[in-house]
């Protein structure tokens, strides 16, 4: 029987999910500038038109796939526990997600091609960066409440916490200097970002 009518919600996720899956596949092959929206939908085997009405355009496209990446960590920060347990699961699941090679692929098409395209860079940055950041300054805000944290600048403590997370080490993974890192290796690198930055600003 041909089914007909709206799908059911399910049916509208797996289809989402194809679709972005299609557009990652493409992008990484592909490039930004060089991809039709055409092609995305043909490849992801929907409509034109429902590629435009979810996404709004392939700056929307290419900013939903960063914002599925932090998704996978953006949620994980558990303000009750202790400012050290909180940070170091966090800053491991973001590391974790930021090093994989499709992201690092596609931060050097975001850099190469931005300038041509400032709809990319805009849709970057508030779908990935910026949401990650005002987690972590609302996550500093709880802390600063709870008498945790010294009374510093949230979004700033925010900026400083991501920097001294990824330090050079990402720029070197980003010139493809250094393998992939593991669970464990991530692990190790955290550890010491993370109580080095708390060893300056844990309220005394």
């Amino acid at each position: 029987m041909v089914k007909c009518g709206r799908p059911c919600k399910g049916d509208e996720q797996q289809s989402r999910d194809r679709l972005l899956d299609a557009a990652l596949r493409l992008f990484l092959e592909h490039g930004y500038g060089n991809l039709s929206m055409e092609t995305i939908a043909r490849d992801a085997r929907v409509s034109l038109r429902t590629v435009y009405s979810q996404f709004g355009g392939k700056a929307g496209l290419f900013g939903a796939l960063i914002r599925r990446c932090s998704d996978q960590f953006i949620g994980s920060l558990c303000p009750e526990l202790p400012p050290e347990e909180a940070l170091l699961s966090f800053a491991g699941q973001f590391l974790f997600r930021i090093t994989r090679p499709d992201v690092l692929r596609m931060r050097a098409i975001l850099i190469g091609e931005s300038p041509r395209f400032p709809e990319l860079a805009t849709q970057f940055y508030e779908q990935g960066p910026k949401r990650t950041l005002a987690q972590l300054a609302e996550f500093f805000r709880l802390q600063q409440r709870a008498g945790l944290i010294a009374d510093i600048d949230p979004d700033f403590l925010a900026d400083q916490f991501v920097s001294a997370v990824r330090g050079e080490r990402l720029q070197r993974l980003q010139l493809g200097l250094e393998p992939t890192p593991d669970a464990a290796e991530i692990e190790r690198w955290v550890g010491p970002a993370v109580r080095l930055f708390l060893a300056g600003c844990l309220a005394k």
